[in-house]
């Protein structure tokens, strides 16, 4: 159980699996999947597959393996892979991209999370003996960094035409994919069919305690999944976290609604008070991310937010963001938002 007098907003990482995962866990059939033999790994790899269109998917231990395994799958050692300047891979998974994976992050600066056509044609160098063939191009959707925005079919067949007239690869960090499905109330094939392949996360708005999806298609799995035991992610009787992971999928991703509802509900609530700058419009799934004002401290303000019961996580000075996810309910953003107010008034007065 959650402790209720704690609400947690820092991440939806800190969701905890309902009982019925727990059960599932307890009951799973289980095999070496080393050999292939674990016939819930075996289910849950194939039910990935299906809800994102592809031929296979391989099961990981977390999301940072999964995008490492996948650049390694797709791209060649020294090649240049584009991707966007506040990305998860480039700022959160420890440079795995260059140190582990040899290749050149090329990052582009936007405004929303997703290139323009424009600005995505100019990261492509001529070619030249000096310079280094870009090998991959990664999108993020939703985008962690600037506030869970979503990157739409529309946006990923452009890229997906840019990706093709320079003969590379589309792959998608994928986390929270299922947010930004629910939120345009869109099938997920919807995005994926745009991209070679992909990852998504189960241990996120899902609920499950571990795991993450490599989907694509079956030699690039293949791939990946000889680059995974490389890298230390083999497992054996795994079944006892794809046993979540089933029922995340069967039953959690209908909920991820009630999320955004509430992250949208204290995105307007919060967007009232004095001291705070907010877009509204970037709040589009579970993820509110809003600037004090600089007269106020942000770490003062996070540690009162923490006296009080709340737990924020600050992005930069005085960037602070709050995710909403299963556990959270109206009542602890209506609390929040009134606590927040009753510290900017303290504050400021």
């Amino acid at each position: 159980m959650q402790n209720k007098e704690i609400i947690d907003l820092r991440s939806d990482t800190v969701t905890l699996p309902t009982e019925e995962m727990l059960e599932a866990t307890r009951h799973a059939k289980l095999g070496d999947d080393y050999y292939g033999e674990d016939p819930t790994v075996n289910q849950l790899q194939k039910m990935a597959a299906e809800r994102m269109g592809k031929e296979a998917a391989l099961l990981v231990p977390s999301g940072t393996q999964a995008n490492l395994t996948s650049l390694m799958a797709n791209c060649n050692h020294g090649e240049l892979v584009i991707l966007e300047a506040e990305s998860h891979i480039y700022w959160y998974e420890v440079g795995g991209i260059s140190s582990l994976a040899g290749l050149l992050p090329w990052p582009i600066r936007t405004s929303a999370g997703v290139y323009s056509s424009e600005e995505l044609k100019e990261a492509f160098r001529p070619k030249s003996l000096s310079f280094p063939d870009a090998g991959l191009i990664c999108v993020e959707n939703t985008h962690n960094r600037h506030g869970g925005t979503i990157i739409n079919p529309s946006q990923l067949k452009d890229i997906n035409e840019i990706s093709n007239q320079n003969n590379v690869k589309l792959y998608m960090d994928g986390a929270r994919i299922f947010n930004a499905s629910t939120a345009l109330n869109v099938d997920p094939r919807e995005l994926t069919k745009y991209v070679d392949n992909l990852m998504f996360c189960l241990s996120k708005g899902l609920c499950c305690p571990v795991g993450s999806l490599i989907v694509g298609d079956q030699i690039f799995v293949d791939k990946a999944r000889k680059i995974r035991k490389l890298l230390g992610g083999q497992m054996r009787q795994a079944g006892i976290i794809a046993a979540s992971g089933i029922i995340a999928l069967e039953k959690m991703v209908d909920r991820l609604k009630n999320d955004h509802e509430n992250a949208k509900i204290l995105a307007d609530k919060i967007s009232k008070i004095n001291g705070i700058r907010i877009n509204l419009d970037r709040v589009q799934t579970n993820m509110v991310i809003f600037q004090l004002e600089d007269r106020i401290d942000g770490n003062d303000f996070l540690t009162k937010l923490k006296m009080q019961g709340i737990l924020a996580l600050s992005m930069s000075r005085n960037k602070i963001r709050f995710v909403t996810h299963h556990g959270i309910e109206r009542a602890d953003v209506e609390k929040t938002a009134a606590t927040i107010e009753e510290i900017l008034i303290e504050t400021i007065s």
